[in-house]
């Protein structure tokens, strides 16, 4: 799996993301929560991922944008633990920290968050 987040893997249909929440299951390692749900593409990616951060507790756009950055990086170097199967799925990655993080803490909480989706989701099917 090549270690890339083009736009073919981004999640940005607003119907997708509304239907996420309301019917998506989450899982939790703080201070990130994904948002996942089982869900079918047209064109064939397995996985759509997409990041969010409050505007409540980052005013300044600067900040949202560096902690989003962070983010999609992590997701993008770490993407590899999620297999690839016939199932596909759509992402939502929530910050809900209240100070700028280091990459090092963003990391290790992806890579931990995507290890427990794998043992719940991937697992059972």
């Amino acid at each position: 799996m090549k270690a890339t987040f083009n736009k073919k893997e981004r999640l940005k249909s607003k119907k997708e993301i509304e239907l996420l929440f309301s019917e998506g299951k989450s899982i939790s390692k703080y201070p990130i929560r994904l948002v996942y749900k089982k869900t079918c593409f047209e064109d064939g990616t397995n996985i759509k991922a997409a990041v969010s951060v409050s505007k409540r507790h980052f005013k300044n756009a600067v900040d949202r944008n560096r902690i989003k950055r962070l983010l999609r990086e992590s997701y993008r170097k770490n993407k590899y633990i999620v297999p690839n199967t016939t199932h596909q799925f759509a992402f939502m990655f929530l910050y809900s920290g209240k100070e700028i993080p280091e990459y090092k803490l963003i990391e290790s909480r992806i890579k931990g968050i995507l290890q427990k989706f794998v043992e719940q989701e991937i697992a059972s099917i």
